[in-house]
Formats: C-alpha cells, sequence, structure tokens
C-alpha cells in the first residue's frame, strides 16, 4: 500500500513540474516573438481651454498583438486605459498632484452580428452599465481600434480648480489594462510581452496661456 502511494505522488508531482515547464516555455516564446514588434508611443497631446474647462486630446500609436486579437476572437472584452494626472509645480518641494482623471475603453467582438462594441466610461465597466458614457458599434476591428487610438476634447479638470499663475505639468498614460481580464488570462499574462501595451507623455503647462 505503501508503495502505491509512494508511486502515485511521484507521478502527480512529475505531471506538476511538466505543465509548468510548459507554461514558461509558452511564456518565453511570446515574449521572444513580440520583442522585435513596434513599441507604443504617443504621436500628440494637446491641452487647451473651453469655457470653464480643461481639455485634452491625444492621438497614440500601436498595433494590437495577435494574442490579444485571439482573445478578441474568443470573446474576451479588452480594456485599455487612458489616464491623466495634473500636477502644480513647486520649486521648494515635490509636485503637488490636482486632478487624475481615467477613461476606460472596453472593447468586444460579438460572434453573432460579426460586429465589434466598444464601451467607454470613466472609471471601471461593469455588465450592469453603471458609469457608462458611450456605447458604440463598428463593422470592422480597424475602425474600432482608430476610435480607441484618439481622444478629442476629453475633460479633465474645471479651471476653478487651478490656480492662476501657476505652472502646471499633465501627465498622460496610456495601456492595456491586464489586472480587468478574467483571472485565467490575468495569471497567463504574466510576463508575456503582448500584454504589456502601456506608453506615457507629458506637458507643462501656464493656465494664463491656455486659449
Amino acid at each position: 500500500m505503501m508503495a502505491f502511494i509512494t508511486h502515485c505522488w511521484k507521478k502527480a508531482r512529475f505531471d506538476w513540474t511538466a505543465r509548468l515547464c510548459c507554461v514558461l516555455l509558452t511564456c518565453v516564446l511570446a515574449t521572444t516573438a513580440q520583442a522585435q514588434g513596434v513599441s507604443p508611443e504617443v504621436l500628440s497631446l494637446q491641452v487647451e481651454r473651453n469655457a470653464d474647462s480643461l481639455l485634452l486630446s491625444a492621438s497614440v500609436n500601436f498595433e494590437l498583438p495577435s494574442t490579444v486579437e485571439d482573445a478578441l476572437l474568443k470573446g474576451v472584452p479588452v480594456i485599455f486605459v487612458s489616464e491623466v494626472d495634473v500636477s502644480r509645480e513647486r520649486w521648494y518641494w515635490f509636485d503637488k498632484k490636482v486632478i487624475t482623471s481615467e477613461r476606460h475603453m472596453r472593447l468586444m467582438f460579438q460572434p453573432l452580428t460579426r460586429r465589434w462594441r466598444l464601451t467607454v466610461g470613466a472609471g471601471h465597466i461593469t455588465n450592469n452599465g453603471l458609469g457608462v458614457a458611450l456605447n458604440q458599434n463598428y463593422d470592422a476591428l480597424s475602425d474600432a481600434l482608430a476610435a480607441i487610438r484618439r481622444v478629442s476634447g476629453w475633460r479633465i479638470a474645471d479651471m476653478a480648480d487651478l490656480v492662476p499663475g501657476a505652472a502646471y505639468r499633465v501627465d498622460y498614460r496610456f495601456r492595456l489594462d491586464v489586472s480587468q481580464l478574467p483571472r485565467p488570462l490575468q495569471i497567463g499574462a504574466i510576463g508575456q510581452s503582448d500584454w504589456m501595451l502601456s506608453t506615457a507623455a507629458s506637458q507643462r503647462l501656464m493656465v494664463e496661456s491656455l486659449r
């Protein structure tokens, strides 16, 4: 009886080790294949004033990795996030962050209609629709990605929150949010460069110079 239990234990350990090796090998191959890809970049970043609001427009260049596209075609929603921090510059101390805004963009493929659905919200998007600002359908993936790559007239702050005469820095970040993937995919995405899609840019501004 003891010999049988020992044999089963050794076999279980072998199976677990073999599976772990397969997972690690898959991650290494995926990382190597993507290493030669084009890195995402912010092509343009503009901040302007409109009445009593501070508006941001930006354009991001990126290509959707095949691993991410495959996940979308299998019905997995993918969330892209644009984040912006407005910080007041202080020569005597660290800059003070005064405003933070987010823009979440959930992309889904609808197999029945063969269309792409893009949902945009100011925070985490849930199935109950809370916080959802916009829903748009596209016939082609390229059209949906074009909408994700560009943001225009995004209201990020009230002018009343900014001090006249002060200097500010606007930090803009764009990323694919792995934390909002289904749990099994979150684990599988660890270490895979296909899922590490992000870029950032900054701009300095004076309140009085905004037209």
